[in-house]
């Protein structure tokens, strides 16, 4: 039976009665209906200018033409066969791909899931049978997933860990190092890096370095607010990590691809982790995540010891191929430095003209603009970055905010100028509204975000 059309709101209410609201973060009532490039349209036909790209999903923009093709091409050729008890040669290619695109010059082997969660957890696996060390040390205000091993780790949100317990065991947490709210008072200019000082600590009185299994790190601190680690901090870090025999693992879920301006986050700082955890981009939104790793660790688990029915399924894989080829043939790695350098300056400009904005940070298309009450004290302002948010999505550009009061940049890598200049003038005009106390108070009842 042929269903009636329905408009953005109506359908909003019909999802309120059926889906589960642990499920979303909400911050403005948008039916996506399609998308192209860097433009989403809603259920009514409005076009939105998309600063988010499906939470970092959609690198190559919207149903990028060679994407499409190749989805269409495989559907017809074979939709599935489970990995786990066959070969495929889609899966081998792709294999061979992120062995060639990920840094470390050693041997490495790849292990495919459906989500960077469930990656997270065969990582957990995986450093834990390698070097029969139990614990692992993680950060406050990590994210790195939602299944258990990978909440295990997050420590972002209480509502993410109530009542839910006992989580994975042996997972410490120590401070992520934010330059801009720096715990010491410090500034780069004059760091001597005391925020390692509490990882040193542990390991001096409770946490014996030779039972630490990894050391697991974002190299942007993603949903913490796009915290940027200074160079020197995760240089320290890695050879902490070397002299004690622990395994340095990056959770490239959020920044690989090329959306840092390189192709993982974590050749900015000249390190070769020993395993990177990857998803969302990697097959331009079809449900895929890769564990790559050094070959001895990869190889330290036994069959079956991480594997999914439908994890590397062929289209997944040709999707995954056809988003690495684009973004090669598009040089999106180079335009998203280009691009993400723009940005950056265009919005440092606005915070020399409002004060509301602290500061502005990232590294090529990740970007956060920290919204403040006062300069000084750096309190945040949530409420403003709440309104904010929900009038750019008035007036058609589509952006979010993270750790109550931080403004997530992230568009596909395919954005133009001319779609830039136009969100960031929107941008501003939401700015002034906001200023001007012409956004109501009511858009609060909806906008809630991670947890508001």
């Amino acid at each position: 039976m042929k269903q009636p059309l329905h408009d953005s709101m109506n359908i909003v209410a019909r999802d309120h009665e059926v889906c589960a609201g642990f499920a979303r973060a909400p911050y403005f009532p948008l039916v996506v209906k399609r998308g192209r490039g860097s433009i989403l349209e809603d259920a009514d036909g409005k076009e939105y200018i998309d600063l988010l790209a499906s939470a970092a999903a959609i690198n190559t923009g919207h149903c990028h033409p060679t994407v499409v093709e190749a989805l269409r091409d495989q559907v017809g050729e074979l939709i599935h066969y489970t990995p786990g008890y066959v070969y495929h040669e889609l899966k081998v290619q792709l294999a061979e791909e992120l062995v060639r695109i990920t840094p470390g010059k050693y041997r490495k082997r790849v292990a495919f899931g459906l989500s960077g969660s469930d990656s997270i957890d065969g990582m957990i696996k995986l450093v834990r049978a390698y070097t029969m060390r139990p614990k692992i040390v993680s950060f406050v205000q990590a994210y790195h997933g939602s299944t258990y091993g990978a909440l295990s780790l997050t420590a972002l949100s209480l509502n993410m860990r109530r009542s839910i317990g006992p989580l994975l065991p042996e997972v410490h947490h120590i401070n992520y190092p934010d330059c801009y709210r720096c715990d010491f008072g410090s500034s780069p200019e004059r760091c001597s890096l005391q925020c390692l000082n509490d990882f040193r600590r542990a390991m001096h009185y409770y946490l014996p370095p030779d039972e630490i299994a990894a050391v697991v790190m974002e190299p942007i601190a993603g949903d913490a607010g796009f915290i940027v680690p200074p160079k020197r901090y995760m240089q320290e870090l890695h050879s902490i990590c070397k002299q004690h025999g622990i395994l340095f693992v990056v959770d490239e879920v959020q920044q690989g691809f090329g959306r840092t301006g390189k192709w993982f986050c974590i050749e900015h700082f000249y390190i070769e982790p020993d395993i990177i955890v990857m998803g969302k981009s990697i097959a331009s939104g079809i449900p895929m995540s890769a564990i790559v790793g050094r070959a001895e660790i990869m190889e330290a688990l036994d069959a079956p010891g991480h594997l999914f029915t439908t994890g590397g399924s062929p289209v997944a894989c040709r999707a995954a191929l056809a988003t690495i080829s684009v973004i090669e043939s598009e040089q999106l790695v180079r335009r998203a430095a280009d691009m993400g350098s723009y940005m950056q300056e265009e919005l440092k400009r606005l915070a020399g003209v409002y004060d509301l904005i602290g500061e502005v940070r990232g590294l090529g298309l990740t970007i956060g603009v920290d919204l403040v009450t006062d300069r000084g004290t750096k309190e945040r302002a949530r409420e403003a970055a709440a309104k904010i948010c929900y009038r750019s999505f008035e007036r058609g550009v589509i952006v979010i905010f993270m750790a109550g009061n931080v403004l997530r940049i992230q568009p596909p890598l395919v954005i133009t100028k001319e779609q830039v200049d136009k969100s960031l003038d929107v941008l501003e005009h939401s700015i002034r509204d906001y200023l001007g106390g012409k956004i109501p108070d009511e858009i609060l009842n909806f906008a809630k975000g991670w947890g508001m």
